[in-house]
């Protein structure tokens, strides 16, 4: 039987087969996030004398040896029960009795899935920036380690000026600093307590959300109930740009792998053994991890544009669409990690190349700087332009030196991955993750143990 259903006559198989749709699956990651929005929403319902302190505690009791199964996973979704909501309620049900049909007072399953969402985006977004950060080191450090090794920079894909790989490191690093800005944008969003707002339109109880609030560890509450019914899908939306930001980083970081290591470029390789081989030509070694990298990244950037599909042209008030959401997202957030974790490893093992630069075809990546010793000297810059552009087009352009002396902020000479550092750290402090994870620990009674 359905939450739903007012008794207890047969619902239509092939009806029963469309409407849950993956949801038995999906509703497992949600488990344990279900079962915290449940213990903070009846201490809650105690406090405001809509559940008794009996009741109340021999609910959270079973509520937390619940959790200890979710947080084990081992909680299965029996066949025929429609999802997590009722799975919870029908196990205090059979336990508790009258009790376990007090748990649902006050709320609608729309709250309770817009609740269990937001927890758990929110442990998401706490996994993503961890893994995120981990990336962003590993970038800082071999940008430092490699911060003398010249290497071509390209415009138009055309030979340009001279970069290097401290640079190439640093780029993508400081570039991570702001998809993690974009991510706490979305974090912003998502920390906020919808739960109270029952169908989209409140009740009549005398429920106190701002104990809510606080009991889960949220920021603010999603104040007007309308409003917080209308976060179905804005919340999904602002996140899938987060994570398309992240997808965007890592895929152009995986094209220059992919570029570079092409024998026609020879700037980077990898040890074989992060490799592959082919079944016909005995000397091949593919980056197919970055290829599927570059894929998988692709991919994660149409995020935004698959959660449009879904909600666009809805109008206010809950509709089921809302629910093939969970079939976009949950694998997108197990990709994004998988991205950023493959990606720090294979980071950390690239091997760079050196003395690139002494092929003489790389010999007009000085012409800028030829322009600017003429400048230092003080010739006029359009003067010296016009000097060394004629030396390039009648074929005697040469050049001394291979060292460049570049000193201002940012540049080869002074990459400021200190500030980058620094810059990094102001956006995580932000998110504040500690303090949602004591108030969970608290309220599940888990001690220590993550939440």
């Amino acid at each position: 039987m359905k939450l739903w259903q007012k008794d207890a006559s047969q619902f239509d198989a092939k009806i029963e087969d469309f409407t849950v749709g993956a949801d038995r699956e999906l509703d497992l990651a949600l488990a344990k996030y279900d079962i915290q929005g449940s213990l903070a929403h009846i201490q809650m319902l105690e406090s405001v004398g809509l559940l008794s302190a009996e009741d109340y505690r021999a609910l959270a009791e079973a509520l937390k040896r619940l959790y200890t199964t979710a947080e084990a996973g081992t909680f299965v979704i029996e066949p025929g029960i429609e999802d997590v909501h009722s799975q919870v309620e029908l196990l205090l049900t059979r336990e508790l009795g009258e009790a376990g049909k007090k748990i649902h007072s006050g709320r609608s399953r729309n709250d309770q899935v817009l609740v269990d969402l937001k927890l758990f985006f929110r442990s998401e977004i706490r996994d993503i920036a961890q893994l995120t950060e981990g990336l962003f080191e590993t970038l800082l450090q071999q940008s430092e380690t490699y911060k003398d090794v010249l290497l071509p920079g390209y415009t138009h894909l055309q030979i340009a000026m001279v970069s290097s790989f401290g640079l190439w490191f640093g780029a993508y690093a400081e570039t991570l600093c702001d998809d993690v800005q974009i991510l706490l944008a979305a974090y912003k969003i998502v920390n906020q307590n919808p739960l109270g707002s029952g169908a989209g339109y409140g009740g009549s109880l005398p429920l106190n959300r701002t104990l809510t609030t606080e009991l889960l560890g949220f920021v603010d509450l999603n104040y007007n109930v309308v409003h917080a019914q209308m976060g179905r899908g804005k919340t999904e939306q602002a996140l899938s740009f987060a994570l398309g930001a992240l997808g965007a980083t890592l895929s152009k970081m995986a094209m220059d792998v992919c570029l570079y290591m092409n024998q026609n470029f020879d700037f980077l390789t990898l040890p074989d053994e992060l490799t592959t081989g082919s079944s016909i030509m005995p000397h091949k070694k593919n980056p197919d991890v970055f290829e599927l990298l570059r894929a998988k990244a692709n991919r994660l950037q149409s995020l935004p544009m698959q959660v449009f599909s879904v909600t666009s042209a809805l109008p206010s008030g809950y509709h089921r669409d809302f629910q093939l959401l969970k079939e976009i997202m949950f694998p997108a957030l197990r990709e994004i990690k998988e991205c950023l974790e493959i990606a720090q490893y294979m980071t950390s093992r690239l091997i760079v190349k050196t003395a690139i630069l002494q092929d003489p075809k790389y010999n007009y990546l000085f012409t800028v700087e030829a322009v600017n010793q003429l400048v230092l000297q003080g010739v006029p810059f359009r003067e010296a332009y016009q000097r060394v552009g004629a030396a390039v087009e009648a074929g005697a352009f040469s050049i001394d030196s291979r060292e460049v002396r570049h000193t201002h902020e940012g540049s080869m000479g002074n990459l400021n991955l200190a500030e980058i550092r620094r810059k990094m750290g102001r956006v995580v402090e932000g998110f504040g993750f500690k303090g949602w994870e004591g108030r969970i620990r608290e309220l599940t009674g888990q001690g220590k143990q993550n939440s």
